[in-house]
C-alpha cells in the first residue's frame, strides 16, 4: 500500500509542476485480448476479450520529445475455463512514461512504459465443475509497454502489452484421493485503445 501511495503522491507533483498548457484531459477505451496461463496444465484456459475505459490525463516536458500519462480505468478481463467464463473486473490505474517523435503539425508517434495498479472490484471466487475453483487477488501490479500514434492534438490510437508481475489469481481442485492442489495463474492481455483529448 505504502509504495502504491508513493506513485499516486509521485504522479501528482508531476502534474503540480507541470505548466498548465503542457496537460491534456481526455478520455479512453479500448479491447483487451487475455491470455491467462497456470503453472500447470489441469486447468485449460481460451484467451477471451475484454474492454476498458475511464478518464486520463497525458503532460509533456516541453522540447525533450518526454512526458507522462495517467489513467483511472473501468477494466473487465474475461477467460473460458473448463467451459465456464470467469470475469475479472477491475479498477486499473497505470501511469506511463512516453517519449513522442513529431511527425509534423498533423500527427506524432509515442512509445510509452510503465507500472500499472490494479484493484479487484468483481466477484474473486468461482466455482469450477469437477471440484475446481478459481480466486481472484485482491490487488495487483503489472507493467505496460505501448506505443501509438497522435492525431491532430486530439486523437490517439495505441497499442499496448499488459504484463501481470507476480499472480494475478490461484486455481485449485481436489484429485480422487481427496489431496488439494494449488496452482498460481496470470492474467497477461493485448490492448488497442483509442483517447481523445479536449
Amino acid at each position: 500500500m505504502k509504495k502504491i501511495f508513493t506513485a499516486i503522491v509521485f504522479a501528482v507533483a508531476l502534474v503540480a509542476a507541470t505548466p498548465a498548457h503542457a496537460i491534456n484531459w481526455g478520455i479512453k477505451g479500448g479491447y483487451n485480448i487475455t491470455n491467462m496461463s497456470f503453472s500447470s496444465d489441469v486447468i485449460k484456459d481460451d484467451n477471451k476479450t475484454g474492454f476498458f475505459i475511464g478518464p486520463t490525463v497525458k503532460f509533456a516536458i516541453p522540447l525533450v520529445g518526454l512526458g507522462f500519462d495517467a489513467a483511472a480505468f473501468y477494466d473487465q478481463r474475461d477467460a473460458e475455463m473448463n467451459d465456464k467464463t470467469i470475469s475479472q473486473k477491475s479498477i486499473n490505474i497505470p501511469v506511463n512514461l512516453r517519449y513522442n517523435i513529431g511527425l509534423g503539425s498533423i500527427a506524432s508517434v509515442y512509445f510509452a512504459a510503465g507500472p500499472q495498479f490494479s484493484f479487484n472490484i468483481g466477484n474473486k471466487n468461482y466455482g469450477l465443475e469437477n471440484s475446481n475453483s478459481f480466486k481472484f487477488k485482491d490487488s495487483n501490479l503489472s507493467v505496460n509497454l505501448g506505443a501509438g500514434v497522435s492525431l491532430i492534438s486530439h486523437l490517439e490510437i495505441g497499442f499496448c502489452y499488459n504484463i501481470a508481475m507476480g499472480k494475478t489469481g490461484e486455481a485449485s481442485w481436489t484429485d480422487a484421493a481427496s489431496q488439494l492442489y494449488k496452482k498460481d495463474a496470470k492474467s497477461n492481455a493485448w490492448q488497442v485503445s483509442a483517447a481523445y483529448y479536449f
